[in-house]
């Protein structure tokens, strides 16, 4: 089969998209290596790096398109399909190409969340308008809807108009650099390149209104905890109002922006816990990546955060100050917990490893294919 991607995010983001994409090639490639790739790219400045890989060709505009690479995305790269022989054209964030329907390939898309319909307030109407209008039609022309879990899926079907019968769960992992033990002389090196302490709360993530820093901020100050708090994410205005708040409350906050990705597993057996009191997520990658880490973790009632973290997380109402204090407490004192919360995380999250999610990357590509 010849399986081409819309790869924007996995060739140009630096979030959970753009990993999401990039650990999702990866496993397209390991576990059904028989296929070719294509990764539609727009643009080639500002690229990530891949996997390399002998399956994967990559695909980007050819003449008047390459002054106007997002409309070739939107629009232009279906011209290609036919050309290359393609069977599927998938698309990793949530959008498919504005004409595919006029084509014959076999159409899926994945859907992450509905945020900007459920938090309008964070998005200019521009954007919403936009972005909803793509969505929409995405879920309406694929013949597969990938949702990254069950949240997302009755999102998919509630606000998206996607078909029931054609909306499936399939949850994403996390690269397997969080899977393995980092060493002690790891960690003392990425402590000392970020002056971070011994002993310290985690909170990682966009730094923005929806992740809830200021209800954590608040939180830390009730629980009356000496332990640093540590806040990785990019810089902002909402980031630098947090830095104020923190200032004003005489907590022990340290921000960090820009850290690269691969320092972030010694970053995570570093710390004591990870606090992650999101009101809403598609999937809350954080999440697992603590619990491969064998780290603690406190997140949110509601949303997905019980699909990710399962019986191994402690929860608390993200819109309690009180409530989050004193699980903090509880994190921080209670060696006894924490000690059955790593073990139990352990369980949860081998229930999102390569081998289950790469089986199910090569089933669903060879359903289309029947």
């Amino acid at each position: 089969m010849t399986i081409a991607f819309d790869a924007k995010r996995a060739f140009h983001n630096f979030r959970g998209l753009g990993n999401y994409s990039r650990d999702y090639l990866r496993l397209a490639a390991q576990y059904a290596s028989e296929n070719r790739y294509l990764l539609f790219n727009p643009k080639k400045a500002g690229r990530q790096s891949l996997p390399q890989n002998n399956c994967f060709f990559e695909v980007t505009p050819k003449g008047i398109w390459q002054i106007a690479p997002a409309l070739w995305r939107t629009f232009g790269c279906t011209s290609r399909l036919k050309e290359l022989h393609t069977d599927i054209f998938h698309g990793l964030s949530g959008e498919l190409p504005m004409n595919i329907h006029k084509t014959t390939v076999s159409k899926v898309v994945t859907v992450h969340d509905a945020i900007f319909l459920r938090y309008p307030e964070l998005y200019s109407a521009t954007y919403r308008a936009l972005f909803a209008k793509k969505v929409r039609y995405a879920c309406r022309v694929a013949d597969v809807v990938i949702a990254i879990s069950e949240q997302t899926r009755r999102d998919c079907i509630e606000l998206l108009g996607a078909e029931e019968k054609k909306v499936r769960v399939m949850y994403q992992g996390c690269s397997n650099l969080f899977r393995k033990t980092v060493t002690e002389e790891e960690k003392k090196s990425v402590r000392q390149q970020y002056n971070l302490p011994h002993e310290f709360l985690l909170d990682v993530g966009a730094i923005e209104p929806r992740k809830n820093l200021k209800t954590l901020l608040e939180a830390l100050f009730m629980s009356k905890l000496d332990i640093p708090l540590v806040v990785i994410g990019g810089e902002s205005q909402y980031a630098r109002q947090m830095k104020r708040l923190a200032a004003s409350l005489h907590l022990k906050v340290i921000f960090l922006h820009n850290v690269p990705f691969t320092s972030l597993p010694a970053i995570y057996q570093s710390a004591h816990a990870l606090v992650y009191p999101s009101f809403f997520e598609g999937f809350g990658i954080p999440i697992l990546e603590a619990l491969c880490s064998n780290l603690p973790v406190l997140t949110s009632t509601g949303s997905c955060f019980a699909e990710t973290g399962g019986d191994a997380a402690l929860y608390a109402d993200p819109h309690k100050t009180d409530d989050i204090a004193e699980k903090l407490r509880m994190l921080v004192f209670d060696d006894v917990l924490r000690r059955n919360m790593i073990e139990r995380g352990t369980i949860q999250a081998a229930k999102f490893t390569d081998d289950i999610i790469g089986n199910n990357i090569h089933s669903l590509y060879q359903s289309l294919c029947k």
